[in-house]
């Protein structure tokens, strides 16, 4: 019997512990104030760091410029290595291809938009109308 086998999985973790194991901030303390700042919600509703997480429920992080929509499918209490940390989660095929989508975008804008000169009031405008028309903000 190996030693993962003998440990048995845990019934109650908090939100920033689970989020700290699954690899997606460096910190406990960065998990906090993602979820103070209201980049975590948890199915749908505001997240609380001292959460109980649940098998099944649905988080979606914003994790700079990109949202990632995962369903949790394990818990553990323990940070592992990233291929272990990859089985706790599955992010959802529509989350996969939204990202995909603005990565696209993105590239496709390159990056700035005007590079030889800095943008008088006017360009400002149109680039402004630009990516709102892109990214929908």
């Amino acid at each position: 019997m190996s030693k993962a086998e003998k440990q048995p999985a845990p019934q109650a973790i908090r939100l920033d512990k689970w989020l700290w194991a699954a690899r997606f901030y460096k910190t406990r303390s960065l998990c906090k104030d993602a979820i103070d700042g209201g980049k975590v919600s948890y199915n749908g509703a505001k997240g609380k760091a001292s959460r109980s997480v649940e098998v099944g429920a649905t988080l979606t992080l914003k994790l700079g410029y990109d949202e990632k929509t995962v369903v949790i499918k394990a818990i553990s209490e323990q940070r592992r290595g990233a291929p272990e940390a990859q089985l706790l989660y599955e992010e959802t095929a529509e989350s996969i291809e939204k990202r995909e989508k603005k990565a696209l975008q993105h590239k496709t804008l390159g990056g700035r938009i005007m590079a030889d000169h800095k943008p008088n009031k006017k360009e400002r405008r149109d680039i402004k109308q630009l990516k709102n028309d892109i990214f929908g903000s």
